[in-house]
């Protein structure tokens, strides 16, 4: 529970407040990297969500069932509230020592470990990447280099290939709407565009006119492609918010635990390709 007076509905003021209070020191190394990665998680939720997780700091916590998909975001926020409370606490020092005060100074440092542990760990399928300074996606090569880090790496990455009558609008379409970045491989033997974005990675190829047609058209497969998310809520509304034809909407959390089939939703490409979005914790 936090003790500090906090705007009711500004969460930049608050992150202003926070980045103060780091800057002042006293904090753990990585107590910026936290913040920058709260920061950015939030600048890529819609509105609403930001002012239920103001509501959570300001001790409301009777929050709607769609927040619950990203409930952990609010408690990390809330976590580091309290930590720099705890820290800006730590400074100050009354006129007269006594023993109530040296037993609760101690019971804070005891703390503070239990906050800062949560620290550089990855949130909502994102972490922040002290090599390139930035919040990315998430991955779980920690684990695999610690058990085998000389093995040799035969493969490095998969792409799947779409065929299309215009590459260019193709890519257009994916870098302005999805967020991926294009290179043009003019110098390969099939020339094409790949596209980039985490671990997804696509080949888009010119073809013949009457040739191009999503895969789902040509069989009787659902889909013409599968990318597995940590956390496909954010993404689901980065989509939605970037003007991306949903054609099967995300499930919500609590009926997802109910249901027989795995959380997913659906988008349509500007080649009416259906790409699915499936949660899975274990492919990346």
């Amino acid at each position: 529970m936090t003790g500090r007076e906090y705007p009711l509905h500004d969460i930049n003021k608050v992150f202003d407040m926070f980045e103060e209070d780091i800057k002042a020191g006293g904090c753990a190394d990585n107590a910026m990297e936290e913040m920058l990665l709260l920061n950015k998680l939030f600048a890529s939720l819609p509105p609403e969500a930001v002012e239920y997780a103001m509501m959570f700091l300001h001790g409301n916590k009777d929050l709607p069932s769609s927040c619950d998909e990203i409930m952990p975001l609010f408690v990390r926020f809330l976590s580091l509230a309290e930590y720099l409370e705890k820290i800006a606490s730590l400074k100050e020092v009354p006129a007269k020592l006594d023993n109530d005060f040296l037993t609760e100074r101690q019971e804070t440092i005891a703390s503070l470990p239990e906050h800062e542990k949560a620290f550089g760990m990855p949130l909502l399928g994102f972490r922040f990447s002290q090599e390139s300074n930035s919040v990315e996606a998430a991955d779980e090569k920690d684990e695999e280099e610690d058990e085998g880090s000389g093995a040799l790496h035969l493969m490095n990455a998969s792409a799947a290939v779409f065929v299309c009558e215009d590459p260019l609008k193709t890519a257009l379409f994916y870098e302005t709407k999805c967020g991926f970045k294009a290179s043009h491989l003019e110098d390969e033997k099939m020339p094409h565009i790949r596209l980039k974005r985490d671990n997804i990675a696509i080949v888009l190829a010119k073809g013949k006119k009457q040739a191009v047609r999503p895969l789902r058209e040509m069989s009787d497969v659902l889909y013409d492609m599968y990318i597995y998310a940590t956390e496909p809520y954010m993404l689901h509304k980065e989509l939605e918010g970037a003007g991306v034809k949903i054609v099967e909407g995300l499930q919500d959390a609590n009926e997802a635990v109910r249901a027989d089939t795995n959380r997913q939703f659906v988008f349509e490409d500007c080649d009416r390709r259906h790409i699915c979005v499936s949660q899975s914790s274990e492919m990346v």
